[in-house]
Formats: C-alpha cells, sequence, structure tokens
C-alpha cells in the first residue's frame, strides 16, 4: 500500500482508521469509542496499562531474553545489557516500593534522572501503577524544578545523585534539596539511586536509597487504566515563563507510538533503535522509552555527546558496536560533529554498514548538513516534524510505508492524523507556495496533548484561539505544489522588512552553504527605517584560515545572491558558539532581545548562560542596542 493510499484511507474515516491502529495494542478492555464527544480525547472506555505493553507482554510472548534497553554510558565508561525480563522485574520491584509508600492511580511523581537505567525503569514503574510521572531534565536549577513541583504537586521524587558532563560532575541532591525548600509543595518522600562518581547525603526520614526503598517489598502487578488517563505531564517553556505542563494520554500514545516505530523508522521488532536524545525531552519519552518498547524494540540509551566524549567518532562507534538499524538525532549533533571532523576522519575503522537511514528533528535541517550526513553515512537522511505537544511526527518521510523522493530542507509530507493548513494572519489557507502560519485541522490525533496540567484554559488560549478550528503550531511555512511541507521559523520569526514579510530560517538556510560555516542564526532587530532587520550569528568550521570579516563579507553577498536586497542583511558576526538549550536549539529570542535592549528571559534550559554575555558584546560591536 502506498503513503497515498494510507492518507487517503485515514481522511475517508478517521475515527475507524485509528480504531484499527489500536487493535496493535493489548487492551485489558477494548474501546469501543475512537473518539470522545470533548473531541480531544481518545479511547476514553477502554482500559490498558502502558508497562504491560512496553515490557510484560513481550516476555509472555517469549521474547524475554530478547535486550530491551542497552546502557552505553563513555563518560563513565559503563556498559549494560537489560533483557525484557529484567526490566519487568526492575519495573515491578520499584512499583512495588511506590505503591507501598502510598502512590497509587492519579498520584504524580517527579522524575529527576541523568541517563542511567533507572530512569527508564523509574517512568515504566510509575505507568505500570497508574502514577503520572513528570521527569524534569537532570541539573534543571532549583527554582525551575521548584516550579515543576508546585504545579505537579507530587507524592514522590525519584531523582540521581548526580549527572556526568563531559569533564564536570553536576551534583542533583543538592538542587533538589533547594528545590523543595523553595517550593510551597512537598513531596512525601524521595527516592535516590546513588552513584558511584558522586554518592549524595540523604534527608533523614524524607529519602530513601534506591535499592534500600526496594527491599522486602512485594513486586507490583500491572494496575489497568483508561485509554484517557494521564501517563505523564511533561513540562515545555511558555512565553510567560511559566512552564506548560503538556499532558500525555495513555491510550492514544501508544497506538501513535506503536505505528509510527514500522511506518516513520522502518524498524522490525527486534531490531536496535537508537534516539540520541535525553529522557528529559519529549523525544527520550517517545523514542529512547515508550516507542521501541511498546514495538519490542531494543533501545539504546546513551550517556555521552556527539562530540568530546571522547572524540567525533562516538556515534559511529555506538552504531557499528551495538548494530543500530535506524538512528535519530537533532540536527545540531551532525553539525557539532562536522564542525571538529569536517572530513568525518573518524569513521575510519567502524563498520555502519547495518545503518538503514539517519532522522534528524528538534531544530530546522539545513541542506548543507543533511548533504554532508547524506555523503558521510551513504544511507538517507529523513528530516521530519513534530513537537513536544505532539509527542510524534507530525510531517514526515513514511519510509516504512514507502520512501518518497527526499527534498533536501523539507520534512516531507503529513502523516495520517495530520491535515496541515497554511493560513494568513486572517485564517485564510494561502496557496501552494506561499508562507503563512502552518496549522492542523481539528481533531488532533491519537497522542496529541488535550490540554495543560491544570490550565486548560492556558490551552485553549496558547493553541486553539488564534485560529478557530485549528490547532496553531506557533511555525511557519509553506506546502509546494507537491503536498511537501517547509518549515520556514517559528511565527515570531518571520520578520517585516520595509513591509517584506521574511523569513529568517530561509537566511539561515543560504549562511549554512557557505563552506566555512558550522552553525548559524539569524534574528530579527528593530529599525526605525525598516521596521526591522536580519542579524546574522555565524560559528566557523574548524580551520577555516579566512579572517573573519572575510567571511562576513562573503555571507552578506551569499544571502544578497540568493534572496536579493529586499533582505536587508547586512549585520553579521562571527561568534564562538551559539547560545542554546540543552537539548541543542539556538536561542534565537534570547539573542533579539540582547540586540533590541530589552529584558533578557534567560530560559531554565539554557546550556550555558555565560555565552548570552559574549552575544552582548558581539552585538554591540554591531552597534546594537541602539
Amino acid at each position: 500500500m502506498s503513503y497515498a493510499d494510507v492518507y487517503e484511507e485515514w481522511k475517508a474515516d478517521p475515527e475507524g482508521w485509528w480504531m484499527r491502529q489500536a487493535e496493535r495494542i493489548h487492551w485489558q478492555v477494548p474501546p469501543r469509542t475512537a473518539l470522545a464527544a470533548d473531541g480531544a480525547t481518545w479511547f476514553p472506555d477502554g482500559t490498558t496499562n502502558t508497562c504491560y505493553n512496553a515490557v510484560d507482554r513481550h516476555v509472555e510472548e517469549g521474547r524475554g531474553e530478547q535486550a530491551a534497553i542497552i546502557w552505553d554510558s563513555p563518560v563513565t565508561g559503563a556498559k549494560e545489557t537489560i533483557t525484557y525480563a529484567d526490566l519487568k522485574d526492575r519495573c515491578a520491584r520499584l512499583a512495588g516500593a511506590l505503591a507501598a509508600r502510598g502512590v497509587g492511580v492519579g498520584d504524580r511523581v517527579v522524575i529527576y534522572m541523568p541517563m542511567i537505567p533507572e530512569a527508564v525503569v523509574a517512568m515504566l514503574a510509575c505507568t505500570r501503577i497508574g502514577a503520572i510521572h513528570s521527569v524534569v531534565f537532570g541539573g534543571f536549577a532549583a527554582h525551575e524544578l521548584a516550579a515543576r513541583i508546585d504545579d505537579a504537586t507530587p507524592k514522590a521524587v525519584i531523582a540521581g545523585s548526580c549527572g556526568i558532563e563531559p569533564g564536570r560532575i553536576v551534583d542533583y541532591k543538592p538542587l533538589l534539596d533547594g528545590a523543595i525548600a523553595q517550593a510551597a509543595h512537598s513531596p512525601e518522600f524521595c527516592i535516590i539511586a546513588q552513584r558511584e562518581e558522586s554518592p549524595a547525603d540523604l534527608v533523614e526520614g524524607r529519602d530513601v536509597e534506591w535499592h534500600a526503598a526496594q527491599e522486602g517489598v512485594a513486586p507490583a502487578d500491572c494496575v489497568w487504566v483508561r485509554g484517557d488517563h494521564p501517563c505523564y505531564i511533561l513540562y515545555t517553556s511558555g512565553t510567560t515563563g511559566a512552564p506548560k505542563g503538556v499532558v500525555r494520554p495513555t491510550g492514544g500514545h501508544m497506538v501513535a507510538l506503536h505505528w509510527t516505530m514500522k511506518a516513520v523508522y522502518g524498524v522490525d521488532p527486534g531490531e536496535v533503535f537508537w534516539a540520541a536524545s535525553d529522557v528529559g525531552w519529549v523525544v527520550g519519552h517517545s523514542y529512547i522509552c515508550y516507542g521501541p518498547l511498546l514495538h519490542g524494540n531494543t533501545s539504546i540509551l546513551f550517556e555521552g555527546k556527539p562530540v568530546g566524549t571522547p572524540d567525533p567518532g562516538t556515534f559511529w562507534r555506538v552504531i557499528a558496536e551495538h548494530g543500530v538499524k535506524s538512528f535519530f538525532t537533532a540536527p545540531t549533533a551532525f553539525r557539532a560533529i562536522r564542525k571538529e571532523d569536517p572530513k568525518a576522519e573518524y569513521l575510519a575503522g567502524y563498520d555502519i554498514s547495518g545503518l538503514r537511514a539517519l532522522y534528524l528533528a528538534g531544530e530546522r535541517a539545513d541542506p548543507n548538513t543533511v548533504e554532508w550526513a547524506q555523503e558521510v553515512l551513504g544511507v538517507p537522511v529523513y528530516d521530519h516534524w513534530w513537537q513536544t505537544e505532539s509527542g510524534y511526527p507530525m510531517v514526515a518521510n513514511p519510509a516504512g510505508i514507502e520512501a518518497l523522493p527526499v527534498k533536501v530542507g523539507s520534512p516531507t509530507v503529513a502523516m495520517p492524523g495530520y491535515d496541515v493548513r497554511i493560513l494568513d494572519e486572517a485564517g485564510a489557507e494561502r496557496p501552494a507556495g506561499e508562507l503563512g502560519a502552518i496549522a492542523i485541522r481539528l481533531p488532533l490525533p491519537p497522542g496529541n496533548l488535550p490540554t495543560l496540567w491544570n490550565a486548560h484554559e492556558r490551552f485553549r488560549s496558547a493553541y486553539l484561539e488564534r485560529y478557530p478550528g485549528y490547532y496553531n503550531t506557533g511555525d511557519a511555512g509553506l506546502v509546494d505544489a507537491d503536498g511537501y511541507l517547509w518549515i520556514m521559523s517559528r511565527t515570531d520569526d518571520v520578520i517585516n522588512v520595509a513591509g517584506h514579510r521574511l523569513s529568517t530560517g530561509l537566511m539561515e538556510e543560504v549562511l549554512a552553504s557557505h563552506p566555512d560555516v558550522a552553525e548559524c542564526a539569524v534574528v530579527g532587530v528593530a529599525d526605525d527605517l525598516k521596521g526591522q532587520l536580519p542579524m546574522g550569528f555565524v560559528t566557523l568550521q574548524k580551520g577555516t584560515e579566512k579572517s573573519h570579516a572575510q567571511v562576513c563579507e562573503e555571507c552578506v553577498a551569499l544571502v544578497r545572491e540568493r534572496i536579493g536586497p529586499v533582505a536587508a542583511f547586512k549585520l553579521v558576526s562571527v561568534v564562538d558558539r551559539l547560545p542554546k538549550t540543552r537539548s541543542g536549539k539556538i536561542l534565537r529570542r534570547s539573542m533579539a532581545q540582547i540586540a533590541d535592549g530589552a529584558e533578557v528571559k534567560v530560559p531554565a534550559t539554557i546550556d550555558d548562560p555565560a555565552i548570552l554575555d559574549e552575544i552582548a558584546e558581539d552585538v554591540k560591536a554591531l552597534g546594537y542596542p541602539r
């Protein structure tokens, strides 16, 4: 069956199509209803359990000795393979420890962990007993963790004693203690996974060590919950500064993720899948923990970086050593590898012939990076587009159904469940090839957020009110004559230069094509004459011999040649590094605020706040703020 056939089959009977996909997971009571009357909730009258589907079911079907998780930690030199049978035992014991301390259906548990097997066990153990987990990225500042504790009001916190970064140890426990001291809500107890690199001091009467918590406790069986029961809450940054708690419903989440593992990522049960992300992000939830395990794959849990642990060949080693068939990471990771090893010399000696495809998401995949990755890996490189709110790809190349021709720079086409439209400011559809806001006709498919935790009105105002009848993605782009979507930028990154609406993403694409540019960012800055002007920042490839002034001059000429004088692109600076979140997203809004002299709202997810001071000096050299 072709992609077009599958998509049309969904369009002809959306609810029936999803009910057929729901047959692929186990329901204790099968759902009779696909979409509830509220238009947002899927499979509400079925009962199921996430941990059962991700772990127990495979053991019962004879796959107990298959590897479920391979932990590979170049920062510690440790490796461990955990079978499905072993994972079931670990989840049942921890779930029993939580249940023995009063955690039950609907209770929240905050998880604050590094990339260790205990993090995945904690997530699954919560779902085993119907508790709702909220993973907070390990190492988040105390006040940010406190805000999430106050919003989720967890009965318990599960934390690691420390995280390990290249060249340093980050002690988590003092941050957790500080967060609990600041928060209005106090968890009843904390379970601490001690790491030998930096064990933590425990607070008597509140904290219990990971193994001690499980001693003498009966393993917990799976608890069946409704299809619309929240599996987890995942906080994402909001424009107001207050975190938004995206709610992920149990049934739709499993149905959608299971479908994507074959249809999008092209893997069969038993094969090795690797998403090089962190469990603190949505990619880690969907494609380190839940998606691969629901589908019966082996998932790689990687504690390291694309460069520096120990070198730019780390990814190639993991792919070769563990037999990875399908690999998913952020474009930023490949830009970092290319910057350090532009000729891919570290690939020599690693046999990655088993790899079938590379998937990129999280930020726009510029053509230069995609083409370099294709040349180096010798496999298809698929960009795909989705959000924390969706939980899985909205637009992708359905390689497991039919590998469509790749148009470098486009994430390809809408997946079943997503009716993607391009709208103008008044909400009218724009014709093919014209830039506008990317919106999705309601209802959203299974697995998408039905609300925000304790903030339904905020959910409506953030996503549904701007374009009635649509979900507003916040991204801008266009659909070409072949139905391919092109993501150009966030809606607020479309700048107005003397009345011309221009995409900063398109300018970044041009800058990235310069052979000496490793990474780049373009932001809009206020201008008295033209309203806004684009300002560019570029980092250089290792070994570049040209002067900064020459590179800047060539970048200006390149934008003028490819886009035209209308872009008014004259402001560009070579910088040592770009400010990013820990997941690799460039903090363009913060850079624009610096240039405009506005108050800079530093996101909690920033990798290194000192970079913003460096950017401020570079901006000052360009004559800003005025």
